[in-house]
């Protein structure tokens, strides 16, 4: 028999990149006094991540817990609360957290109103039935407008599809950052609006304890003492520590499992408990080979909940040995047994990414849902030891019914001023983009909307940065699979490649420096077929980096063979990944990161440059 507890609530904390989700979460913690009073508490304490720190985003979907009482009941409220990413590339995250909770928490920028990733997680939301509390944040921005967010707001839900009720939402005005909340725009002293109109708005779990036992996983993690842990939400019945269990694989497999260790959530904490009871979101520790989307349930009476599902990835990278002449010498793991290892045992915790042996034992097809989502992992990779190359992300093609070869597409919105929109456009348009809307904004510049081919947006950041001096601001949103658009030129811009082993001089790079940007300076180790900078016309450009002049008596001083150099151009990760060419490899280590040629002899790179522009005259 289905009853509702009172006692709990399950939510989900869900916006656009940057609207402020995980530092409204810091403030629930501190203001349900989750934290001793002299505790020292880092901000965004949810982003425990180092890469989340650095970035500033959230990648992981977390799990943590309030209490507070209710002042009407005066009842003990445990908040079971799931602070979940921002960014599209990070989606899966979101979609599979919307299995453990029974309503969410939608936060919107009053200045920026609803954004691409507000469509895309609210409408995962809704399609779950899930009811939302808005809560539009930085009320205090001098450009903010809180009753044209809120308008923004319903109009997005209509759009979507809500239901009447869905649409009948509650609004609660806030400024995370100071930890303030009201249910107008004149904000209160605290928190408090928040927490009351959770316990009104969100419903309460309804559950059969007595049922047997449904649990699934949603996600995986890993502790040093007791092993892998699975969390997930008790859709039914009573879980005890020890219980004996059966684990329903994704395969139709049911296999014997024990309750071994049982935690539930409190604050930042897992505390071991003795038992939990349906609505209940738990962790249990010791399960080997457990996978997300799998169901435990009662030996008695097995039956599978829904699997887990989520969109497809769009972009795929392969990832293989390193094969550089500077190979082993800063990695721990670069074989490839260590790597297919390490990519097949992501699979457990990262339900969007997909693996793929190919024809080589030593490479390896990754796909994943953009740029960003392979891009973490790649990062991840490096920084836990691990050395390999990894080639230029390209997207995944379907068939579609009538036989025709479909693409996707990306939904762009665009910021940029007023003097860089031409050439934003004009970049776009070269890139087959349809604009399909040019806005004013309040802020005095420019806001367009295009539809754009994935393939055309490989490579397009680092340039659209470029051309609006770091100002624009760029965000996408899977559109869906539309048929093929003609060619796409991404890269108009060609390489400068070593032509032999060695040490970069001044001398040798000074005249490198006169065909286009360095990437290094003196003193650095080369090899021949690795790209030592960018020349502006396309096709490569092989250079000798590594000369010495020669001395005579007449020139033998320092002074005389001082040469001055520009300062090299530095790269991040993610920008060397986007000036990846189609005949080129980044090479990954744990203390370095190269571009190099596929090929790295330069007359044999000569020989099939030449060979193909003879079949294409033929």
């Amino acid at each position: 028999m289905l009853k509702e507890r009172t006692d709990l609530r399950n939510i989900a904390i869900i916006a656009h990149v940057d609207h402020g989700k995980t530092t409204l979460v810091d403030g629930l913690l501190r203001q349900a006094h989750t934290f001793r009073a002299n505790q020292q508490v880092a901000e965004r304490v949810m982003d425990s991540n180092d890469l989340e720190r650095e970035r500033g985003i959230t990648i992981l979907a977390k799990n943590t817990a309030i209490q507070i009482i209710d002042p009407l009941t005066k009842q003990n409220v445990k908040i079971n609360i799931v602070d979940t990413p921002g960014h599209a590339d990070f989606g899966g995250e979101v979609e599979r957290v919307m299995n453990m909770v029974d309503g969410v928490l939608l936060l919107v920028d009053a200045a920026e109103g609803p954004m691409p990733q507000t469509r895309f997680v609210l409408k995962k939301a809704l399609e779950r039935g899930h009811h939302a509390v808005v809560v539009i944040n930085k009320v205090d921005r001098k450009d903010a407008d809180p009753t044209a967010t809120l308008n923004k707001t319903f109009d997005l839900f209509i759009e979507l599809g809500a239901t009447d009720d869905q649409a009948n939402f509650q609004v609660v005005y806030a400024n995370a950052v100071a930890g303030r909340a009201s249910l107008t725009p004149e904000l209160g002293p605290d928190l408090q609006p928040l927490f009351e109109t959770i316990l009104r708005s969100i419903p309460c779990p309804k559950v059969d304890k007595e049922a047997p036992l449904q649990m699934l996983v949603t996600t995986l993690g890993y502790d040093d003492y007791r092993g892998v842990t699975a969390v997930g939400r008790i859709f039914a019945g009573t879980i005890h520590a020890g219980d004996p269990l059966v684990r329903m694989t994704l395969d139709g497999e049911t296999l014997p499992e024990r309750a071994r260790y049982l935690y539930i959530h409190q604050g930042l904490e897992r505390v071991e408990v003795e038992k939990a009871e349906a609505g209940e979101i738990i962790a249990l520790a010791g399960l080997e080979g457990i996978a997300i989307g799998e169901t435990l349930a009662d030996p008695e009476n097995a039956i599978a909940l829904e699997p887990i599902r989520v969109e497809e990835p769009t972009i795929r990278m392969t990832f293989g040995v390193n094969t550089s002449p500077m190979a082993g010498r800063d990695g721990r793991w670069g074989t490839s047994r260590n790597l297919r290892e390490r990519l097949f045992n992501e699979l457990q915790r990262n339900v969007a990414l997909r693996v793929e042996e190919t024809e080589s034992t030593d490479t390896f097809l990754v796909s994943g849902r953009g740029e960003l989502h392979l891009v973490i992992l790649i990062e991840t990779m490096r920084r836990e030891g691990y050395e390999f190359q990894v080639s230029r992300p390209e997207v995944i093609f379907k068939q579609g019914e009538d036989g025709e070869l479909l693409e996707p597409f990306e939904e762009v919105h665009i910021e940029t001023s007023k003097d860089s929109v031409g050439v934003v456009v004009e970049m776009l348009g070269n890139r087959r983009g349809q604009m399909l809307d040019m806005q004013d904004s309040n802020t005095g510049s420019e806001h367009l909307t295009y539809l754009v081919p994935t393939r055309g947006l490989l490579g397009f950041r680092y340039q659209f940065l470029t051309a609006t001096r770091g100002m624009g601001i760029i965000n996408t949103l899977f559109h869906g699979y539309l048929p093929l658009v003609k060619s796409i030129t991404s890269r108009l811009t060609g390489s400068l490649v070593a032509w032999e082993p060695g040490v970069t001089t001044g001398y040798g790079l000074k005249n490198a420096e006169e065909r286009g940007t360095l990437f290094y300076g003196p003193g650095v180790e080369v090899y021949e077929g690795m790209v030592i900078g960018e020349q502006p016309r396309l096709g490569d450009l092989v250079i000798n980096v590594c000369k010495k002049k020669h001395l005579t008596n007449m020139r033998s001083s320092n002074k005389d063979i001082e040469v001055r150099l520009n300062t090299p151009r530095s790269m991040s990760l993610d920008e060397m990944i986007e000036f990846l060419g189609e005949d080129e490899l980044l090479e990954v280590t744990p203390l370095n990161l190269r571009i190099r040629k596929r090929i790295l002899d330069s007359e044999e790179r000569g020989k099939l440059v030449k060979k193909a522009k003879e079949l294409m005259e033929e």
